[in-house]
Parts: structure tokens; C-alpha cells; sequence
């Protein structure tokens, strides 16, 4: 009975260390021009992944997310938009039309991928990883609507989500990417 218990919590410990293997780096999208975007180019940053969407209640949090990019980019911080049409369509438009939407009404010059699934059968393999503990190591994260972030760090690795209510200057946030401590 003790070398099966001995022998599952083994099994366990590897298949943690094995989720926790692949990071952000391992994936690539695409931007909304349409070209390739490796996500490994962001290796040594602190990285937020946001879905986004253009019709939504929250998408007034594109302009907190400008300010938060702008405050932060010097210090190897950056912010990775995916926009995505899974909650009650409000990301109907085309990758030209929201590239257009994001900078003429919210000046938006962080990086912006062309659109994915965040959630269901089709879902993006980012978010897949993003969102399953048995991939990512650390927690299970369902995308509960729009403008769910996700923070990664210098490596890489998953270390976090924030709700999509919870505004990108919160102070989870803010302390996240100045490295301080939260109680």
C-alpha cells in the first residue's frame, strides 16, 4: 500500500513539473495585420494576456490598459491583447475593423493579435494552456467574459489570473508588475 501511495504522489510531483514545462513561449499568433507574432520575442518581460472585445461593458478598459502599457513598457512589461467574439458576440468586426476601433478610439499601441476563441471546442491553444491546470501548472482559470487577464512572468510561466471586472490599474496589478508583495 505505501509504494502505490509512494508511487502516485510521484506520478503527481512529474506531472506537475512536465505542465509546468511549456510556457508562454511556446506559442505563436498571429497580429492583426496577419503576421506571425512568436510569443517567445517576450522572453525576460512580464507579460498581461487579455481577451478583448469591442462592443462590451468593459471595453472602456482598453484606455486603462493603454495607460497601464504606457506607464510600465520601459520596465520590461508588456501587454498582449487577443480579441475574441465568445461572449454574446461582442466582438463581431473583422481584424481590420477592430485594429481601426482600438486606435482611433482608444489610441491602443500595445501588441494586438487577431482574433481567437478563448473558450470552448475551438479554443485557442494559448488560452487553452492559459485556462487548465493540468497544462499550465498552476491553476485552472476558466475565461469567465471579456477582459480576463492573466499575468505571466520573465520566464514565462503562468503566475496568475484577475478577473475581467477588475480594472488593468488594480493594485493585484500595479504590485504584480512592480514586483512588491500583497497581503
Amino acid at each position: 500500500m505505501k509504494k502505490l501511495f509512494l508511487s502516485i504522489f510521484m506520478l503527481t510531483l512529474m506531472a506537475g513539473a512536465i505542465a509546468q514545462q511549456k510556457t508562454l513561449y511556446d506559442f505563436k499568433a498571429t497580429t492583426l495585420d496577419g503576421q506571425p507574432f512568436d510569443l517567445s520575442a517576450l522572453k525576460g518581460k512580464k507579460v498581461l494576456v487579455v481577451n478583448t472585445a469591442s462592443k462590451c461593458g468593459l471595453t472602456p478598459q482598453y484606455a486603462l490598459l493603454q495607460k497601464l502599457y504606457d506607464s510600465y513598457r520601459d520596465r520590461n512589461f508588456v501587454i498582449v491583447g487577443f480579441p475574441a467574439n465568445n461572449f454574446m458576440s461582442q466582438e463581431p468586426g473583422t481584424n481590420a475593423e477592430i485594429k481601426e476601433f482600438c486606435t482611433k478610439n482608444y489610441g491602443v499601441t500595445f501588441p494586438m493579435m487577431s482574433k481567437i476563441s478563448v473558450k470552448g471546442d475551438d479554443i485557442d491553444p494559448l488560452y487553452k494552456w492559459l485556462t487548465s491546470k493540468s497544462l499550465n501548472g498552476v491553476v485552472d482559470a476558466d475565461v469567465q467574459w471579456n477582459f480576463q487577464k492573466f499575468m505571466i512572468n520573465e520566464q514565462g510561466q503562468l503566475v496568475g489570473f484577475v478577473s475581467p471586472k477588475e480594472k488593468p490599474d488594480s493594485e493585484k496589478i500595479i504590485s504584480w508588475i512592480e514586483g512588491r508583495k500583497t497581503n
